[in-house]
């Protein structure tokens, strides 16, 4: 799956040798974290949150076939 996230991401932003994914085990749930320049985060976040959104919901949906939880969150740095 970080694969997948990793791949999407890297096609939205403008520097995708920023962008950083790794992978978390929580007790119950998988947790995606995705890193990227502080001038590409709005890029994937998207106007209203759609494009964060529709990548949780491919993951969902793909996690959902292996009997997975997983989930997807952007990490910001301050400047």
């Amino acid at each position: 799956m970080r694969e997948l996230v990793e791949y999407i991401v890297k096609t939205l932003v403008d520097k995708p040798e920023a962008v950083s994914v790794n992978e978390a085990q929580g007790e119950l749930a998988t947790i995606i974290e995705i890193k990227t320049a502080p001038e590409d985060a709005g890029k994937v976040i998207g106007r209203e949150g759609r494009i964060i959104n529709s990548i949780r919901n491919i993951i969902k949906a793909a996690a959902a076939k292996q009997q997975k939880k997983i989930s997807v969150e952007i990490l910001t740095e301050d400047r």
